[in-house]
């Protein structure tokens, strides 16, 4: 499967009714994130000036999600509504619309570079023609299988870089949100990059300690594209961007030959995704799972990934022990 990096242009905003100065004043305003992830992020930046509602919760699959009555009521009663988007959320149109919300819906995504899907990263000359953060080879019935939803891969989040995109686009919403703590949103902000490029680093040194020659591993549906091309791990897997999608016997036996051929040294569990079809191609490879990885979703707090900083931290630490890195 062929992709390329593909620039998205100007904020993409639903502008709905205007935020008058200090909305919601008598409170703190309310603000609803679409998913847990999302919402973490919203919260390092709004701090205890604003009261978050996240839709799609912990270890939850948002590409699967059916909205309840409390969320249209959560957002019925919202001063903002922040999203992914992407295609990411292809429910929450029909949630906004049931609501009767008719404010404004801000996407986190807005700007940043987009992977297209069914095209690749570009790649250096000696990786020839490896597939790169994508599918095994591809399949002629990959549409019949639901491999495609929507234009752009969503997972943007899986680069630390593309969150200071999101980090600037909340800092704008909240801002035109309530003008009047636009400072206090501003050095929130400021201390969460200064957290995101630390991060930032410290997994392009650990993943840099990995050889060449052992830096593709498996993981069951197609979420870590951004990862792949931000710090040069090679991702395959059985489906695709979506959890909906199901691989077909021809799907796995073609992985498990890459597998076998390439020497492909780990497979990873999600915390979203049913562990059998990967434990099925761990037993046939002798491939070793490698632990879990956080794809789409946040954990709980009692788990390892309960932020999206220690999400990023948990996953490069498992893939570099997988992977025979330090």
């Amino acid at each position: 499967m062929l992709r390329r990096r593909t620039f998205l242009g100007a904020a993409i905003v639903v502008a709905g009714l205007t935020f008058a100065p200090g909305a919601n004043a008598a409170d703190h305003p309310k603000v609803v994130a679409s998913f847990s992830i999302l919402g973490d992020i919203v919260k390092q930046v709004g701090g205890n000036l604003i009261e978050v509602t996240t839709l799609v919760g912990a270890n939850g699959d948002a590409h699967v999600y059916q909205p309840t009555p409390t969320d249209a009521r959560s957002v019925a009663g919202a001063d903002l509504v922040i999203v992914n988007g992407l295609g990411f959320e292809g429910w929450l149109d029909r949630l906004i619309a049931a609501a009767s919300y008719k404010g404004e819906v801000t996407v986190a995504t807005a700007g940043l570079e987009a992977i297209k899907i069914d095209e690749e990263p570009e790649h250096d000359d000696d990786h020839g023609s490896e597939k790169h953060a994508g599918h095994a080879e591809k399949d002629e019935h990959d549409d019949e299988h639901g491999h495609h939803h929507g234009e752009f891969d969503p997972h943007a989040w899986q680069s630390v870089a593309n969150i200071r995109i999101y980090v600037a686009n909340v800092l704008a919403s909240l801002t035109k949100m309530d003008p009047a703590n636009g400072e206090t949103y501003a050095a929130n902000a400021r201390s969460y990059l200064s957290d995101l490029d630390a991060l930032d680093a410290e997994i392009h040194a650990a993943i840099d300690t990995l050889p060449e020659s052992r830096r593709k591993v498996v993981t069951s549906h197609d979420a870590f594209g951004y990862f792949g091309r931000e710090y040069g791990i090679t991702f395959l897997a059985p489906v695709g961007m979506s959890t909906e999608s199901e691989a077909s016997a021809g799907d796995v036996a073609k992985l498990i030959r890459q597998i076998k051929a390439e020497h492909i040294p780990a497979v990873f569990v999600e915390n979203i995704s049913d562990k059998r079809l990967l434990q099925q191609v761990a037993r046939e490879t002798g491939a070793v799972i490698g632990g879990t990885l956080y794809s789409d979703a946040l954990s709980e707090q009692d788990e390892p990934a309960s932020t999206y900083v220690k999400m990023m931290r948990h996953n490069y630490r498992s893939l570099t022990a997988a992977l025979g890195g330090s």
